[in-house]
């Protein structure tokens, strides 16, 4: 299968899927209304709850959605086939996740712009809300010491990206103060900055930075370190000051690439060897329903709706901007997806060199997916989309060097847009928790933060490695997207309240508690059967948290459906 033809098929898709389902959510199921006052204009505080354009807030929004998800799930879920991998990816992102990421965001834009979680208690009950943010709670501290270990491990593999990632902090400061203190245009402001990065990419193809063991701690290890530091620092900001900046910069270098990708598909256009469908994989899983869960960002992922109800709902300036926001972003994230699959069947069969030797063709492509351990390294998920999606572009004739460098700064960029944007949540999470628990010091910013990046801090370290987030990834997938199930749950109650029809929530509700149930079941059994005693009790834990969650959210369907229903609370 020629490489273009999916490319140009998947856009042309998500282009008539927002204009005509998108569109039809928005107007007949969600009745967005251009005259409310959004948590931005009404608690407008400057730090957190700020009034934002459209355009600043999509790139907010979809970096931090985005971060490597779309690369790492659809880089390892192609080992099971392209074709399944892009069928789950297209259906998936356009029939659950964009629905998914739409709704959470109506709901906390209607609801004071509180989390998905918190609102549960409202819609449910207040022992929902503690269940379902202590859930959150877990998959946030996966995700905070996670994509601290992804930045490290793309900055020992890329040192040429350290320079440029860390140069765009001051120029993201330096875009936020022109904006925001000055009132210089942002569009004018926004394309020098990126210009200003683009040169800094430059400089780094050439002037890699390699980081040293410090004390006896490893390179990564002190990359975390760092990195979570930098996470603390930037969480307690005003989100003008550096968060927002940072993201516009972000969304500008993701139409960059995606361009770039474009044209290096349009030019090289290369044929997809991997293979079509590939059920049985050396040491994988059943693709049923592992797929579901290894591809999350780019179909769905429950992390969204943390973004969506989180940072997301508190800089919306009008409801109406919630459907380019919620549902746009996600197909925009769908097609990354969709170039990642295309980078690591085709892009990457255009030359990998290991030890010394380069390989091409289907060659290639086995050096990384030959069996599952060698698809499953976190380094060779990034490498494959790294090497893929360089080989492409250089066919439009940038240097090698440079569209590597390119690459790694484009992942680097966009892990670190989610981390700032997970502490961020975090904090919010433990606040909400603190003011829950009648603990209301814990609530206060800094001590919230404290324990948002002591807790990952621990968790990387607990072996001593940096790496120790690493031992729970095995949990991650089914947890994230139980926590989609949980999300497209409390939306759906909240439609029911508002006597509106849940089919088009329910439907993709029921399928993903469904299949990601399952998936923790055969994990749980696994964890038992290799006596992996930590991951049996977290994976335990949660599970029936979310059995628990259920049943009484399905005591709230039954009253609010049944005959002697009980009045609703009043719901926006």
């Amino acid at each position: 299968m020629n490489s273009l033809i999916l490319a140009v098929g998947a856009g042309i898709l998500y282009l008539v899927a927002y204009h005509t389902y998108g569109k039809f959510l928005g107007r007949k199921i969600f009745k967005l209304n251009p005259d409310a006052v959004c948590p931005s204009t009404e608690f407008q505080d400057d730090v957190d709850f700020v009034p934002t354009k459209k355009s600043i807030i999509f790139g907010h929004h979809f970096t931090s959605i985005a971060g490597t998800g779309p690369i790492v799930g659809p880089a390892i879920g192609i080992i099971w086939g392209w074709v399944p991998a892009l069928i789950w990816i297209l259906l998936g992102s356009i029939l659950m996740g964009a629905v998914h990421d739409f709704g959470a965001l109506v709901v906390s834009l209607r609801n004071q712009g509180r989390s998905i979680g918190d609102v549960a208690s409202d819609l449910v009950n207040k022992r929902v809300r503690t269940l379902f943010l202590l859930i959150i709670f877990f998959e946030l501290l996966i995700v905070v010491a996670i994509f601290g270990v992804v930045i490290a491990v793309v900055f020992t593999m890329f040192p040429q990206a350290v320079l440029p990632v860390w140069l765009e902090i001051p120029i993201a400061v330096w875009l936020g103060h022109m904006i925001y203190k000055k009132g210089a245009n942002h569009w004018t402001m926004s394309i020098i900055a990126v210009v200003i990065m683009y040169i800094t990419v430059v400089i780094g193809a050439y002037v890699p930075l390699k980081m040293p063991a410090i004390f006896g701690i490893s390179p990564v290890g002190v990359w975390v370190i760092i990195l979570l530091t930098y996470a603390y620092i930037a969480s307690t900001l005003p989100v003008q000051t550096l968060l927002q900046p940072r993201d516009y910069i972000n969304s500008h270098q993701l139409l960059i690439a995606l361009s770039l990708l474009s044209l290096g598909i349009l030019v090289a256009h290369p044929t997809m060897v991997a293979p079509a469908v590939n059920f049985a994989p050396k040491g994988a899983p059943p693709i049923w329903p592992m797929i579901f869960v290894v591809i999350a960002c780019g179909a769905i992922s429950g992390f969204h709706s943390l973004v969506a109800s989180g940072t997301s709902s508190k800089q919306c300036h009008y409801e109406t901007d919630s459907l380019a926001i919620g549902y746009g972003g996600m197909l925009l994230e769908g097609m990354l997806a969709t170039f990642v699959i295309i980078a690591c069947g085709a892009g990457l069969a255009l030359g990998l060199t290991k030890g010394g030797e380069t390989f091409t063709g289907i060659a290639a492509f086995n050096q990384n997916y030959a069996s599952w351990a060698a698809a499953a390294g976190l380094g060779s998920k990034i490498n494959s989309f790294v090497v893929g999606a360089a080989n492409m572009i250089d066919s439009i004739g940038i240097p090698h060097k440079i569209t590597l460098t390119i690459m790694g700064v484009f992942v680097a960029s966009f892990a670190a847009t989610t981390l700032d944007t997970a502490t961020r949540l975090q904090r919010y999470i433990v606040a909400e928790l603190g003011t829950a628990w009648g603990a209301p010091a814990v609530a206060k910013k800094h001590p919230a933060t404290i324990i948002a990046v002591g807790t990952a801090l621990f968790l990387a370290f607990y072996n001593g490695t940096g790496k120790g987030a690493l031992t729970l990834w095995p949990l991650f997938g089914a947890t994230n997207q139980l926590l989609a199930g949980l999300a497209l749950l409390v939306v759906s109650i909240y439609l029911a309240r508002k006597k509106t029809s849940i089919a088009y929530t329910a439907i993709p509700m029921v399928f993903m508690i469904f299949m990601t149930g399952w998936a923790m079941i055969l994990n749980i059994q696994k964890f038992y059967s290799t006596s992996k005693w930590l991951l049996l009790g977290i994976g335990l834990a949660v599970f029936v948290l979310e059995i628990w969650m259920i049943i009484e959210s399905a005591i709230v369907f039954k009253s609010v459906y049944g005959e002697e229903a009980e009045a609703a609370p009043e719901m926006r």
